[in-house]
């Protein structure tokens, strides 16, 4: 007999009890429908982080203020800026370093007309979109020269200006008052969304010259942050190191003596983050995968019944010339066949509850093909696995015995 006549003969049978069939895939439906969603949900988050940080800024790798010992007292990390402008102009001309912004921060009322909105104002420099790979959505950035001459102006992030102008006007040529100053709007950025991170609106930010942030509005000499972007991924380690070298000489640090600033990259957050999105997707399916083998071993059960049941049949059709071979096969086929089609339409089942996932709770899903294939084979592995003993149980019978089996 060949394989497409062993497969109808095994498919036949399971038709005949097609109830006892269904509750026997069961196991292995359940099973590959949750891999496949716990995949979907560890695949979707791990995307969704990457986007996030990459957000952030191209090749980024950012300054802050570390810890510093005032009196024998330490203040902690950031606990006070020792960063300043020329700590950042030397930055900037380090090999790989394609651009290089200091960053200020408040937060202060804003108004405009009728409308009022409290937000962040960054103080940062023309290069600051460079490196954050922040486009403008209208209008224009403010340019070094703004910089060099403390001009008041301003570019508003779209909820900045959802909420000054509801109206849906330009807010382009338009005065907005910060601290009883007026600034200028000369543009307005792009949607980023939620982000960051703490997944905080990116987009509740006032952009404007830092030299204005720290004269008209802040009175701070020192900066909360530098800003610096590598010239690609891979000098991004290099340039971490001369950076953290520069800095050490210049605050005149020498060992043991700590470093009052900290340096880090956005890659790290990235390896970190793909490490344990790895880990947790990889523990999810195994959690999921157990029912694939409970699934496996209800397979077995009914096999065994099932060769019970028809030890007449068997003998029968080996009196009639059938070998053993051609009995292993027929029965090892029917578990093929039962596990299989339980993947499928686990498969089925699992690209739903994917879906629904997404849209009731909102969470970023991704099913990977590689995973869809995986789940296929190995639910006929399954069937041969578990199938296999119940099979040679079948094809050991004696044909005597089970011709007079009752």
């Amino acid at each position: 007999m060949n394989w497409k006549a062993i497969l109808k003969i095994a498919f036949d049978a399971l038709m005949r009890n097609r109830i006892r069939s269904l509750l026997t895939m069961l196991g292995v439906i359940i099973g590959v429908a949750a891999v496949i969603v716990t995949v979907a949900i560890g695949t979707g988050a791990r995307v969704s982080v990457q986007q996030r940080i990459e957000s952030l800024g191209s090749n980024l790798v950012y300054i802050v203020p570390g810890s510093v010992t005032t009196n024998g007292a330490r203040t902690g990390a950031g606990g006070v800026s020792t960063l300043t402008v020329a700590d950042g102009l030397a930055i900037a001309k380090l090999p790989n370093v394609a651009a290089v912004s200091p960053l200020v921060q408040t937060r202060m009322q804003v108004i405009s007309g009728g409308q009022n909105w409290q937000t962040s104002i960054y103080g940062v420099s023309p290069t600051y979109t460079f490196i954050r790979s922040w486009p403008l959505a209208s209008g224009t950035f403010f340019s070094q020269s703004d910089v060099t001459t403390v001009a008041k102006v301003a570019v508003l992030g779209q909820t900045v200006v959802n909420n000054l102008f509801p109206d849906g006007s330009s807010p382009l040529g338009k005065t907005i008052l910060i601290n009883g100053i007026p600034f200028t709007v000369i543009g307005t950025l792009t949607s980023l969304g939620q982000g960051g991170g703490f997944g905080q609106d990116q987009d509740d930010v006032i952009m404007m010259p830092y030299t204005s942030v720290m004269q008209r509005l802040s009175g701070t000499t020192t900066l909360q942050t530098l800003l610096a972007s590598a010239s690609d991924t891979d000098h991004i380690n290099s340039v971490q190191a001369a950076i953290t070298a520069l800095l050490e000489e210049r605050h005149r640090i020498v060992p043991p003596q700590a470093d009052d600033f900290m340096v880090e990259n956005t890659q790290q957050f990235a390896n970190a983050a793909e490490q344990s999105a790895s880990i947790m997707e990889i523990l999810l399916a195994s959690v999921a995968a157990v029912s694939l083998i409970v699934g496996g071993i209800g397979i077995m059960n009914i096999m065994m019944v099932s060769v019970t049941e028809r030890t007449r049949e068997i003998g029968l059709r080996m009196a009639l010339g059938a070998r053993s071979g051609a009995i292993l096969q027929q029965f090892l086929a029917e578990a093929i066949v039962l596990a299989t089609a339980g993947g499928i339409i686990g498969l089925g089942l699992g690209a739903i509850g994917t879906v629904l996932v997404s849209l009731l709770a909102k969470w970023p899903t991704i099913i990977p093909l590689e995973w869809v294939a995986l789940s296929v084979l190995f639910s006929a592995f399954v069937g041969i696995f578990f199938g296999y003993y119940p099979a040679r149980k079948a094809a050991m019978l004696n044909p005597i015995d089970a011709l007079r089996f009752e």
